[in-house]
């Protein structure tokens, strides 16, 4: 295995998890809202769906039989209704009279969890920067690689996160979220359902036979 490889493994997973996306918008709402902790707890949930999504993609890359189309259009449509139910939830929040955060997410390691195996930039998102930061070595792509490459992209994960958690605890972060967070809320809400819609649009035609082989 080349130094190279190494070296875009980890780069690759360390701009998955950095790219803005449903989930980054999530966990800037969780942490600047409630904290550290609870952003902490959200990536950690998030990073189950990391892993399951750029494994799939170093199989998909190095050549493996790939997972059938069927499989992604009825996660993206279960994807679809709960980024739309988490969405209108967040456009329809109120200000809550105790002065807590506007929109609170009391298990958020759960709903990490759940946004990290259906969130709809994970597998296209995954196999676009592995393969642009990976395929170059792609002499040195092989199955007896594939644990490496795996340990190599979970420290990425774990790096990218910590910087998150870093930028998203910091005190001018969590000023300026409270001072707008109606605002930033509702525009979330509405990004949200954008994905939400985006999700849905891409994997009906499929499931209906629609799509063009």
């Amino acid at each position: 295995m080349t130094q190279s490889l190494i070296v875009g493994a980890f780069l690759a997973a360390l701009f998955y998890v950095l790219i803005p996306g449903p989930a980054f918008l999530a966990l800037l709402g969780i942490g600047a809202g409630q904290g550290r902790k609870a952003g902490a707890f959200f990536v950690s949930g998030h990073l189950v769906g990391d892993i399951i999504w750029s494994s799939l993609a170093l199989i998909a890359i190095i050549g493996a039989k790939t997972i059938g189309t069927v499989v992604f259009d009825v996660l993206g449509l279960l994807c679809g209704f709960y980024l739309a139910w988490i969405g209108w939830n967040a456009f329809t929040a109120k200000p809550k009279r105790d002065g807590k955060a506007l929109l609170t997410v009391d298990r958020p390691f759960r709903r990490g969890l759940i946004f990290g195996v259906t969130n709809p930039k994970g597998y296209p998102v995954a196999l676009a920067t592995f393969t642009a930061l990976v395929a170059g070595s792609a002499g040195a792509l092989t199955f007896s690689a594939l644990p490496l490459l795996l340990t190599v992209s979970f420290v990425g994960f774990v790096t990218a996160d910590i910087i998150l958690i870093g930028v998203i605890g910091a005190g001018a972060v969590r000023r300026f979220y409270r001072a707008h967070e109606r605002l930033i809320v509702r525009c979330s809400g509405v990004l949200f359902m954008g994905f939400a819609a985006q999700a849905l649009w891409h994997a009906t035609p499929g499931l209906l036979g629609w799509r063009k082989a």
